[in-house]
């Protein structure tokens, strides 16, 4: 591949995989990972995407100078086989997919492993960390949640209390807003489906708008939403083009519902969720009457949600988990998840004000970053060297 910033070389790689890494017999699938490359002594930041990958250069391969490994998780994106044996769709084979590449590579590369992943790829950092402490020297997750519960009631009680009360009241009318003009709302999604060439058959328009107002307190204050621009009138453009900014209306068309398969069944089996509060519009749901996330997984796919998974997870990383950096923003709604390292750990857990799940090292002030920069030198030692992020 041409690459791309300070690298010299940049790759794609197809490597065959066991499906089942206890047993070969089982049969393999295609797993792609990008390496762009630098130099074979200098570090190597490992990308553990929780989904699909587009290769890119992530900030810690910046701050770090450091050649980059971007690993695509299994069975999504390019790596998804025709047919998925879901039950092989686990935490723990994923972990052995990196372990192997990891293993591999490390024939080649002799500086330091930094692991890092955002979102879904950070809990996938914190699960890797507990199988294999000493694949990496450090791991850095940003925004990762470890979740308790199939629908874990935190992620409400923090939409309930973060923000001010004229918000969250402003954000109720404004689901209320949508519903009570649920009709004009309703044209206005079918126009933007025909403009954009999105069908809505395995999740009708109805039952996908009433979704979509159960979301939005979620998604409102997930991406950092501006209490100011929520609208407060009878104009149904104007509400279904705010429902679409906060949330993704093509979220729940065909093409996404087909590719999140994968990432809904692991939620509701493994990695748990969040749930929806009806409350606030409970009098005006005539679809949606019992939500769950369990309405976006495989159809007849027995699904047992195993809580002890992530439970072991917390801890370790809370209890043993040193050498851990954690960003995330104090808004952000999957941050009501995040894992809590006791006083005796060697871990740094970052917070940013009012931040959102797009939440980076780079809008952190910057005696933060230069917190953030000693440790990351304190644990690789000065035989790598930190390049801090322009102001």
């Amino acid at each position: 591949m041409d690459p791309v910033d300070f690298y010299s070389t940049a790759s794609q790689i197809v490597l065959n995989q066991p499906v089942d890494h206890k047993n070969p017999a089982a049969g393999s699938f295609q797993q792609y990972f990008y390496v762009s490359h630098f130099d074979e002594t200098k570090p190597v930041v490992l990308v553990t995407e929780g989904y699909s990958a587009t290769p890119k250069t992530y900030e810690l391969s910046h701050i770090l100078r450091s050649n980059q490994v971007q690993v695509e998780y299994r069975f999504y994106g390019k790596s998804r086989p025709d047919s998925i044996q879901w039950k092989y769709l686990t935490n723990d084979q994923a972990i052995e997919d990196y372990h192997k590449i990891v293993s591999k590579l490390k024939r080649i590369y002799t500086g330091k492993w930094i692991s890092t992943g955002i979102s879904k790829g950070g809990e996938t950092v914190l699960i890797y960390k507990t199988k294999y402490p000493w694949d990496v020297e450090v791991a850095v997750p940003y925004v990762a949640p470890l979740i308790n519960t199939q629908e874990d009631i935190r992620t409400q009680n923090h939409i309930n209390t973060i923000g001010s009360d004229a918000c969250r009241t402003k954000i109720e009318k404004f689901q209320r807003l949508v519903l009570e003009n649920k009709n004009e709302v309703l044209e206005a999604f079918k126009r933007f489906a025909t403009i954009h060439k999105m069908k809505y058959t395995e999740v009708p328009f109805e039952e996908a708008l009433e979704y979509a107002v159960l979301e939005f307190p979620f998604s409102f204050w997930q991406w950092g939403g501006n209490c100011d621009e929520i609208p407060t009138i009878n104009d149904a453009s104007l509400l279904f083009n705010y429902l679409d900014k906060t949330i993704g209306m093509g979220f729940y068309n065909d093409q996404t519902y087909f590719d999140l398969l994968p990432s809904y069944y692991q939620h509701m089996s493994e990695l748990g969720y969040y749930g929806f509060d009806t409350t606030p519009v409970k009098d005006l749901l005539e679809i949606v009457k019992k939500p769950t996330n369990l309405r976006f997984t495989p159809k007849n796919i027995p699904i047992k949600f195993n809580a002890k998974y992530i439970k072991d997870v917390r801890d370790f990383i809370e209890n043993k988990g040193k050498n851990i950096l954690y960003i995330y923003g104090e808004y952000d709604t999957w941050g009501a998840c995040a894992p809590n390292p006791k006083p005796h750990v060697d871990a740094l857990k970052m917070v940013l004000k009012k931040g959102s799940h797009t939440t980076r090292i780079k809008d952190f002030s910057k005696e933060d970053k230069q917190r953030i920069y000693d440790k990351l030198q304190n644990w690789l030692g000065y035989s790598v060297t930190i390049y801090p992020l322009e102001e």
